[in-house]
C-alpha cells in the first residue's frame, strides 16, 4: 500500500524539515495555490525581493556544493544513494532556468540530466516507463528529469494519446515505480513549477519581442496554451493520485523566476542534508601511503 504524504513530516533522523511547498494529501485545486512568493520567507523571516532572493540563492552554493560532493564521493565508495529531481510544468514555467541557476550551483560532473521529448518509435514499442528506467541516475549522482514519466498522464490525457483505462493504470504504475526507486536508494524529489496563465502570456510575448529569443519560441506552445484548463485538470488529477509519502509533490510558485530558482535549490539542499552523505572510508593504509610519498625520491 502506497501511503500519502503530508507537509512538514520529520525526516528519518527525527528532525523537522521546512517544506513550505510540499503538497498536502487530498484533492488538488491549483487555482488556490500561489504562483508567487507569498509573505515573509519561511527561512529568513522577512520578505524577499529579486535582489535579496538572488543573493539567498548564491548563499546556498557552498553548502549545497559540499553536500553534493559528499553524495558523489559516497557513491564512488559503494553507497547506493542518489537523488532524482523531477521537473514538470507548463511551457515557459522555467525548467531550463532551474537547471541553469539552481542545479548550476553544483559540480556538473555529479549531475545527470535527461530531457524527455515525444517518445521515439522504439520507445513507443515498450511500456511508458521503459525509457524512464534507462535514464535513471547512477549511485552518487543527482539526476534531473526535464519533463518525465508524468507526460504520459498529462499530455496523454489532454490529447487522448492513451485510453482512459490505460491512463488509470499508469497512475498506479507510477506510484509502484517510484516506491521501487526509493527502496533501491533513490530519493525522488518532484517539483511542479506552478505558473499563472497571465505570466505565461507575458513570457511567450517576450520571446516574440526579442529576436535573440525566437529560437525558444514554438508555435505549438500557443496550441497547448489554448488547452490551459484541460492541462490544469490533468495536473490536479495527477498530483492527487501520485502524491505519496515516499515521493511527495512540491508545487513551486514560478511567476517570479528568482523565487522559483531559490525554492528548488533549497529543496535540493534540504534533501541532501536529510540524507547526510558521509565521506567514504579509505580502502588503503593512509599512514603507509603517506610514508611512501615522504620517502620517495622521483628525481634522484
Amino acid at each position: 500500500m502506497v501511503q500519502r504524504g503530508a507537509p512538514g513530516d520529520p525526516d528519518p533522523g527525527g528532525r523537522r524539515v521546512s517544506q513550505p511547498h510540499r503538497l498536502a494529501p487530498g484533492p488538488v485545486d491549483l487555482l488556490a495555490l500561489p504562483t508567487r512568493s507569498d509573505g515573509p520567507d519561511p527561512e529568513l523571516g522577512r520578505e524577499l525581493d529579486k535582489e535579496s532572493g538572488t543573493q539567498a540563492l548564491l548563499d546556498l552554493a557552498d553548502g549545497l556544493g559540499d553536500l553534493q560532493e559528499r553524495l558523489f564521493a559516497a557513491g564512488r565508495g559503494g553507497s547506493p544513494r542518489r537523488v532524482l529531481l523531477v521537473l514538470q510544468g507548463m511551457d515557459t514555467s522555467g525548467k531550463g532556468g532551474v537547471l541553469r541557476h539552481a542545479i548550476g550551483l553544483v559540480d556538473p560532473q555529479g549531475v545527470q540530466l535527461h530531457s524527455f521529448k515525444a517518445p521515439t518509435e522504439e520507445e513507443r514499442a515498450h511500456d511508458f516507463l521503459w525509457r524512464i528506467r534507462r535514464a535513471l541516475p547512477g549511485p552518487g549522482l543527482i539526476g534531473v528529469f526535464d519533463r518525465s514519466h508524468y507526460e504520459d498522464v498529462l499530455i496523454a490525457r489532454v490529447r487522448a494519446l492513451a485510453s482512459a483505462p490505460e491512463i488509470e493504470r499508469r497512475y498506479d504504475a507510477i506510484n509502484e515505480f517510484e516506491q521501487e526507486l526509493v527502496a533501491a536508494g533513490i530519493t525522488v524529489v518532484k517539483c511542479m513549477l506552478h505558473l499563472s496563465a497571465d505570466e505565461q502570456r507575458k513570457r511567450l510575448l517576450a520571446r516574440l519581442d526579442d529576436p535573440t529569443k525566437h529560437w525558444k519560441f514554438n508555435p505549438g506552445d500557443v496550441d497547448e496554451r489554448a488547452l490551459w484548463a484541460e492541462y490544469r485538470l490533468a495536473y490536479e488529477i495527477a498530483l492527487e493520485r501520485t502524491n505519496t509519502e515516499v515521493a511527495p509533490w512540491h508545487v513551486i510558485p514560478s511567476d517570479q523566476k528568482w523565487y522559483r530558482n531559490l525554492a528548488v535549490a533549497r529543496l535540493l539542499a534540504h534533501t541532501l542534508d536529510r540524507l547526510d552523505p558521509q565521506w567514504p572510508m579509505a580502502d588503503f593504509d593512509v599512514e603507509s601511503e603517506r610514508r611512501r610519498i615522504l620517502d620517495e625520491d622521483p628525481v634522484g
